[in-house]
This record gives C-alpha cells, structure tokens and sequence, in this order.
C-alpha cells in the first residue's frame, strides 16, 4: 500500500510538472496569443496569420502580499466574448465596435497564492492586465504594494525600433521633466542602448523586418508592432519599457524614485481586489492597423458623466509665436478677434495672465470674448512643488480646495477650459492628481488640456471633459531653435504612427508666420511649406486644436488658404490609413460628416511621386492643395480614376490636402 501511494504521489508530481499552454484567438482565428508555465514560469506569445509578433514573453508581479515571478502553474482559466459598440468625440472615430475574445487565467504560486491574468484579443490588438484577489486562508491582507512587474515583450531578432528615451528626474528647464518631451530614432536596432541608459517612454513602435522565400525567390516579409499601455488612473502609476536585454526583451518599469521632485513612492499601493492598467499591443503586416488601432479606448470605460455637453473646437494662442511678453490685455484682445474672425471656438491666455492682465481684467477680457462669440481657456502651473517653473498662477491646482475655488470663478466669468502644464512624472501620486484636476474640472464644465505631462492612457474615453495632452516635443521647440524647425517634418512623419497614434496629441498650433518672430521679419525660418502646415491639421488629432495663426496672417495668406483654415475640422467620423513610412511621409484620410479629407505630408529631401488608393472619391474629380516645385501652395484639381487610384507628388517638406 505504501509503495502505491508513493507511485501515485510521484505520477501527480509529473502531471504537476507538465506545461500547460492555453490559446485565445482573435474573432477572425488570425491573431492568437498562447500562454504557457513551462519552468515554474508563466509566458505568452503573439502570432499573427502564423507570423510570429512576440516571442514568449514573461509575465508576473512582485507585491508586498506575495510574487508571481517563478514557482507558477497555470490553475484554471474561463472563457468569454466582447462585443460593444461605443460613441466619442475625441478619436479617430466617433462609433467604433470593438470585438475581442476574452481569456482569463489563474496563476498559482508555490504558496498557493492566486493572479489573474486576463487577455482580450480582437483581430489586431491584445490587451491584457492583472487582478490582484483578496487570498484565501487566514490574516487576509486587504492592501497590498506592487514593487513591480515581470511584463515583458520579446521581439524577434532583426526587429528595428522606433523609439523615444526616458529621461531622468529633475531634469530639462527648471527641472520639469520627464515629460515626454525627447526625440524619436527611426530604424535603431533593438541592442541600441536608450540615450539617457533609463528605457523607453509609451507608445514604442517595432518593425518585424524579415526575409521569406516565395517561389524560389527571396521576399521582405513585413510586419509591425506597437506597445503601449491604457487605463491608468491614481490607482496605479505610469510605467515605461527597460531598455532592450538579449534573451528577455524590454520589461515594464515603474518610475524613478526622484521623479515628482522626490515625493511620493515609486511603487504602487492598492486596495485588494485590484486591477493593473491594460498593457497593449497592435500588430499588423502593414502599418494601417498601427494607425487605425483604438484599442487604447476599447478596453476603458468612462469614470463618470459629463456635467455638460463639451464643444470641439479650434483656438488661437499668442505665447508660440509672440511668448511671455505678448499676456497683456490688448495683446489677448487682438488674439481673440482673430478667434472670432476666423469662426473659432476659443482663444488660450498662457502664462503670466495673473500678473501681467490680473484677475480682475481676465473677468472684463472674458465677458469681451463672449461678445465676439468666443471663449476663454486659461494656463496653470500644475503646482510648483515638484518643479522651479516660476510662471504662474501657481498652488491653484495642487489641492482640492485651491481647485475649487479656483474652478468656481472660472465658471462664474465664463472660462471653459484649462491648460495645466509642469508635472513631475509617473508616480501614482502624480497620475492621482491629473485624475483629482480632471474631475474637479467637470464639476464646473472646464475642459482640460495638459502640457509638460506624461502620455494619456485612454483619458479621452475615461474622463468625458478631457482634451489632450501634449507629452511630445511640441510646436514650441520649432520657435525655441532652428534644429526643432529642421527636424519638425521627420516629426509630424513619426507621430501618426507613434504619439498620435494612442492617444490625441496637443502638437500646439498650425504654424503659419514664416519666421518664428512677432514681426515675421526676423529670427530663423520655418521649414516646412504652408500646405504641409495646413496638412498636419488633419494628420494631428486632437479635439480643440490650436491654429496658431498670428493677426498679420489675416493679410498674408491666400483667399483659399484662409478658407480652408476656417473650416478645418477638429472632430472625425472615420480615420483611413493610405500610405507612408514613419518619419518619412505620411498619407492618411479622415471623414467629418459627409466630407473626406485626404492629408499628406512629405519630410524627404526630394519630391515624392506616389499612385494613391481613394476609394472613398473614385470617379470623382476633387478639390486638391499642393505645392508648386518652388514650395508655393497651389490650388488644381485630381481626377480619381473608378478604381480609386490617383497620382499625386508631394514637394521636400511639403503637404497636400485633397477634399
């Protein structure tokens, strides 16, 4: 009997040490994710069409209750479908249905200890995160510290990257960063070492670029990977991607201890049940999935109702080209008459109004606004605490009691929104307080754009009044140096399929003024084309979008131009990939209403030639902008054949707009 119960003790033993895999597969069977505890270790792994996307990749958490890093067996796993179909006005579409199949597994740690890991797979996206239970048994800890994840995403080998640096705390001007605000380095090798040696900043897009033999002759076999995360709130802190180790891949990161000027914690503390944000990934063998993607919306829900129906809109901003000195009451006078010329919706007072106009004229400048059919938005230091940025108003948006004073007077004079710029990181103190403004704002109907910030993790869908963020380097750098003015192509080439692509993104303006200068006379040129800049209105999203237009091009642009500028949209129904190569050129269509916009912009050095697919204008012959070979914006005319195709040139930093 003895020798049995041991025969049968060791049989369980072997059964115990046998890998499990589980596979979920996307609606169409194309994209399929498998997870594995071979080794005491839990893994997943992308496929797309059989094209591997991930390597097995690590999961896991370390917690204060206990860690889910090695020791692990898949327990038991459960099954469900996702079908919604939701409404937003701050995407690249306005209904989207989302269609995934859902897997949740249960991991179980040598101490019997249970997370949950739950994928969802739609037919080019995975998301996933982890729960976090109340344990069994007795002492039941009802809180917990998350030290970190074991999330990791292996590439396969030949991958290149196109990837922006994180950068250290108590850093950049007045010690204000990180604030995603570094530069982008197109086809790197993975092995590249970050510039600042800290890893990387969401979203991080890979090229899959491999060789294939088809028909005894050698072929590219593309294909294209970006990750991200979505769903953050106070309830967990903002993480970025390691830099690259052989054999592991890039691994998710919390945040610098010294990040928020050192206050708060780098790790995470949560109440028990708790969920991670959702960790994202598109794949697709062309670059359309990649822009297309919503996934950063599909897996969050709005936290609360909007207290008013909020107004999409363009506004016009002095500080980009005129800076600190123009905030004076007659400076924002001209700025809103040009709003209200224009038909726009808002004009941006920036820094230093407190000082330099005062409360009691911002009050007399906002009822004048009104006058002319237009709205203020105001800027804000986010605080101070965290930083040295001496601009003010400062300490009106650190505590609830400054924002509520703060936000009743806003709404008492008629203000409908607010710019909040200089935060200190990604620590879940820091992710509580853009959370704590951006509800307190909807109390008083303040829609909310942040500057000097981190990434939105699905904000625009969790938090009805918010906007966008900027969380790049903007506009403003364009006027800072003429480097910025050279390089602002290759970025306005990056961010459809990177930046902008996950989330909306306040570039801050459609720059019009030839030179960066007040009299448009002086300083350093810009350097892209007025077409490319009238362009990146539709390539950029984001719902209030600055134009940022001085009173002196009211007599320098064209009829036509003028024209197209005042009926820009800044919401779309439908966002169409066409062509493009990050940081190269980009052509995309969106759809406002009934009306078609197809925008393209071209950061090479030579005139591209391209033979577009319109489908949604063949047979038509459409209203086209380009330049002319010397860089001057022209007006013609493009036949799109019944096909849909249509042939266009594009000049060196040019754009095009065909509608």
């Amino acid at each position: 009997m003895k020798r049995k119960t041991l025969l049968m003790a060791a049989l369980l033993a072997a059964a115990g040490a046998t890998a499990k895999d589980v596979v979920v597969k996307s609606p169409n069977g194309l994209m399929q994710v498998t997870l594995s505890d071979e080794g005491g270790r839990a893994t997943y792994r992308v496929a797309l069409d059989g094209r591997q996307m991930l390597l097995p990749s690590a999961l896991g958490l370390t917690t204060s209750i206990g860690q889910w890093t090695d020791g692990l067996t898949i327990a038991d796993s459960a099954r469900q479908t996702v079908d919604q179909t939701y409404e937003m006005r701050s995407a690249k579409a306005r209904i989207h249905r989302y269609q995934a199949n859902e897997l949740s597994v249960t991991l179980q740690n040598k101490q019997q200890q249970r997370l949950t890991v739950t994928f969802r797979v739609a037919d080019n996206d995975v998301a996933f995160r982890y729960t976090l239970p109340l344990q069994q048994g007795r002492n039941v800890r009802r809180r917990a510290l998350i030290f970190g994840e074991s999330t990791a995403f292996s590439l396969p080998d030949g991958t290149t990257t196109f990837l922006t640096p994180q950068i250290g705390p108590e850093t950049g001007w007045e010690q204000t960063k990180p604030s995603y605000e570094e530069v982008y380095t197109p086809d790197a090798p993975m092995d590249k070492r970050s510039q600042y040696g800290r890893g990387y900043t969401f979203p991080c897009l890979f090229h899959l670029n491999s060789k294939t033999i088809v028909k005894g002759k050698e072929q590219n076999d593309d294909a294209w990977v970006q990750i991200s995360e979505t769903g953050t709130t106070g309830q967990y802190c903002g993480t970025h991607l390691s830099d690259y180790r052989p054999g592991q891949g890039y691994t998710v990161s919390f945040p610098d201890k010294g990040e928020n000027g050192g206050i708060g914690s780098e790790f995470v503390g949560v109440a028990l049940p708790a969920h991670t944000p959702w960790r994202t990934i598109t794949a697709g063998r062309s670059l359309k999935p990649i822009m297309e993607t919503m996934v950063s919306y599909d897996v969050v829900e709005p936290l609360y109702e909007p207290s008013e129906s909020y107004k999409p809109g363009r506004y016009t901003w002095s500080w980009l080209i005129w800076q600190d000195n123009a905030t004076t009451y007659d400076v924002q006078v001209q700025f809103i008459d040009l709003a209200s010329t224009m038909g726009y919706e808002y004009c941006l007072v920036d820094a230093l109004w407190d000082t330099q106009i005062g409360r009691d004229r911002i009050e007399q400048l906002a009822k004048y606004a009104e006058s002319k059919g237009v709205k203020l938005m105001l800027w804000y230091n986010s605080n101070g605490a965290w930083n040295d940025a001496p601009q003010g108003p400062r300490h009106c948006m650190n505590t609830a009691l400054a924002r509520n004073r703060e936000m009743a007077w806003m709404q008492k004079i008629g203000v409908k929104g607010i710019k909040v710029d200089f935060f200190g990181g990604d620590k879940q103190q820091t992710m509580q307080l853009y959370e704590d403004i951006l509800a307190d704002a909807n109390r008083y109907g303040l829609q909310v754009i942040f500057h000097g910030c981190t990434l939105p993790r699905g904000w625009e869908r969790m938090f009805p009044n918010f906007v966008a963020s900027e969380a790049v380097l903007a506009s403003e750098n364009v006027y800072f140096s003429e480097g910025a003015a050279i390089r602002e192509p290759f970025d306005l080439t990056m961010h459809p399929f990177s930046r902008n692509a996950v989330a909306a993104m306040d570039w801050g303006g459609v720059l019009m003024n030839r030179y960066m200068s007040r009299d448009n006379k002086s300083r350093h040129t810009r350097k892209t084309t007025n077409t490319f800049e009238m362009a990146s209105g539709i390539t950029n999203q984001s719902s209030v979008q600055c134009v940022a237009m001085c009173p002196n091009n009211l007599d320098e642009l064209q009829p036509y131009e003028l024209d197209f500028l005042r009926h820009l949209p800044a919401t779309w129904d439908e966002t169409m990939f066409i062509d493009g190569y990050p940081g190269r050129y980009v052509v995309m269509a969106r759809r406002h209403d009934n009306q078609w916009y197809v925008a393209g912009l071209n950061a090479l050095s030579e005139p591209l030639k391209l033979q577009l697919s319109l489908p949604m204008m063949a047979g038509q012959t459409v209203k086209m902008l380009v330049d002319d070979q010397e860089g001057k914006p022209v007006v013609t005319s493009l036949k799109v054949d019944k096909k849909g195709r249509a042939k266009v040139v594009i000049q060196p930093n040019g754009g095009l707009i065909v509608m």
